[in-house]
Formats: structure tokens, sequence, C-alpha cells
């Protein structure tokens, strides 16, 4: 690690800051390309601490990376974001600056983004256990009864969208059709098509190092 002491803001002189995340912040590079900063912020149910994790937002970079380069191999079709791992020698960054940005960057693609959150739940668990529990279903799909908590769902991984909510707001869980009417069905199938795909090969993945991914949220 670089530095015994969490960074949990970063600004730049010379790049606008577009938004901040929970534990990322993220600037303006050009009409094409984003700069997304990981910092060491800590979050939980939504809130942000105040406090932070030294070395963080370089962990989670590596991990973001590795992931992003194993399922480009493992899924058929997947294109993502991330363009590079390091800010461009164009960029008009300080050298302190790009000290402080090391291991912390991902430089992306500009994107339209969805306003849903890609969920895949191969096992019941969580917010999905409670609500089987009280109606049967998950966001709205009825299951089969006799399901424990923990188990694998036994017709294989479900699909199962959220809202994504401004900062400070939380998602809510809704049904595949529900995303249907945010984002149209054209994309919606194509989400789903895809989210499935990358939760069972990640799964896959981890499975053959003895880790159970038991949901993800793309």
């Amino acid at each position: 690690m670089s530095s015994s002491k969490a960074i949990t803001s970063i600004s730049l002189q010379s790049l606008e800051k577009l938004s901040t995340g929970k534990v990322r912040d993220l600037f303006g590079l050009d009409d094409k390309s984003l700069l997304f900063t990981a910092t060491d912020r800590i979050s939980a149910y939504d809130v942000v601490l105040s406090n932070g994790v030294p070395g963080k937002g370089l962990i989670l970079t590596q991990i973001s990376a590795h992931w992003f380069s194993v399922l480009e191999k493992r899924v058929p079709g997947l294109k993502h974001h991330l363009l590079s791992l390091s800010a461009p020698s164009s960029a008009p960054l300080t050298s302190e600056e790009r000290g402080l940005l090391r291991g912390r960057t991902m430089v992306c693609r500009r994107l339209k983004v969805f306003p849903i959150e890609a969920i895949v739940r191969g096992y019941i668990t969580g917010s999905a256990w409670s609500e089987y529990v009280a109606h049967g279903t998950v966001h709205g799909i009825p299951q089969p009864a006799g399901l424990q908590k923990c188990g694998a769902f036994p017709n294989g991984p479900i699909y199962t969208p959220s809202t994504k909510a401004p900062a400070g707001e939380k998602d809510e869980n809704i049904s595949p059709q529900q995303a249907v009417e945010i984002v149209g069905e054209k994309y919606a199938a194509r989400i789903q098509e895809l989210s499935l795909s990358v939760y069972s090969a990640a799964a896959a993945y981890a499975r053959e190092r003895g880790i159970i991914v038991a949901d993800t949220k793309l």
C-alpha cells in the first residue's frame, strides 16, 4: 500500500468531478471517456461512513480489473466499459495527482446508463428470503414451496432486478416485467440474458476455487 492513511475524497484541479458515489468519485476526461477513481470510503446499507479503510480503493480496482479480464473470455459477446487502468498521458494531471490515482483508477467509456440494477441470485438469502417467507415469491416471481434458507434455486439462477435510485435514496426490488416498463422490452431482454450469463460464468469460476457466489449485482 502506498499510504497508511485512508483516502476518503479525491479532488483534481484540472478535471471536473461529475459525481460522487458511495465509494467512487467520477471525473470527466473528454467527450468519450470518464475517469473512475476508487476511494477508501466505507458504505453500509446506503450510508457512507466518515472513516475509511486504507488501501481499500486499490484492492477494489484490482478486483474489478481481474473480473473484467475473466468474464470477457468466458462470456461470448460481452462488452464492458473499461479502457485502461491508468490516466492517459494527455490528461492535465500534476505529478502529485498521478501518484494519488495510481492503482485506484479506471478509464472507462462514456455510455448510456440504464436506471436499473441487474441482480442475479443463485441462492435464496437476504431480502429474497424475507420476501419468500412472507409471500412465496422473489421479486414478484412465484417460487416452489419448501425452499430452504441459503439453498440453491432448484431451477437455476434467477434474474431479480432493482431500481437504481439517486444518491441518498434506497434502491427498490422490482420484477423483470417492471424492468421492461422502465427500459423497454428490447434492452430489458438483453440485460437479463447477459446478467444470467455473467453470473453463471463468474459462479463457475469461483466454484472451481472452492467459493460460492450466492448472488451478484451488475
